[in-house]
């Protein structure tokens, strides 16, 4: 159980209504995790900020390029609903994220991922070094900020203990779904 509330629509103040409907005209859909870092809209933002570094990647790093990355992330870091949202956005098209066979970029991402999670101060130099081989600084630092929310983003959903979203349950690791 949440150890934060999520908001209540219908008694929140007009500031955490308009993020709450800005959210939905962009996204679509609202998570149990935004639903309570909406009793923050600066906090919200600055969360939903993983969306505009994906936007920056995205002409350079693929959706399920991005999506292995961002599961080592939320693996390393023990985030039960950040593991499950990737094993969605893979399942959902149609790669079974139990045995993937990973590109060579797939393996780099996904070994850099967890490289920052188990050890920032130490990301071995031939992890580097084949990463600024492959990409651009640009899109180095964008990954390294983008890596950098995913975890946080994971941080909160584990410290807070966000309620599972119920959408998800059916792509969890232990379902079978796959």
């Amino acid at each position: 159980m949440s150890h934060l509330p999520q908001i209540d629509y219908d008694t929140a103040s007009p500031e955490v209504r308009a993020a709450h409907d800005e959210e939905i005209r962009m996204r679509g859909r609202m998570t149990n995790m935004k639903r309570t870092l909406l009793h923050s809209p600066v906090a919200h933002r600055i969360y939903a900020e993983w969306f505009t570094l994906r936007a920056e990647l995205d002409p350079v790093i693929g959706d399920r390029e991005i999506w292995i990355f961002s599961h080592a992330i939320s693996k390393a870091a023990s985030s039960t609903i950040a593991i499950t949202f990737f094993r969605r956005a893979l399942i959902n098209k149609g790669f079974d994220p139990n045995a993937l066979e990973l590109s060579e970029t797939e393996a780099l991402l996904e070994a850099f991922g967890r490289a920052i999670v188990v050890d920032s101060n130490a990301v071995p130099a031939e992890l580097w070094t084949r990463l600024k081989e492959r990409y651009e600084t640009k899109v180095l630092i964008d990954l390294v900020a983008f890596a950098g929310i995913m975890l946080a983003t994971a941080i909160f959903n584990n410290v807070v203990g966000v309620d599972f979203d119920p959408e998800l349950e059916p792509f969890a690791e232990d379902a079978d779904s796959v």
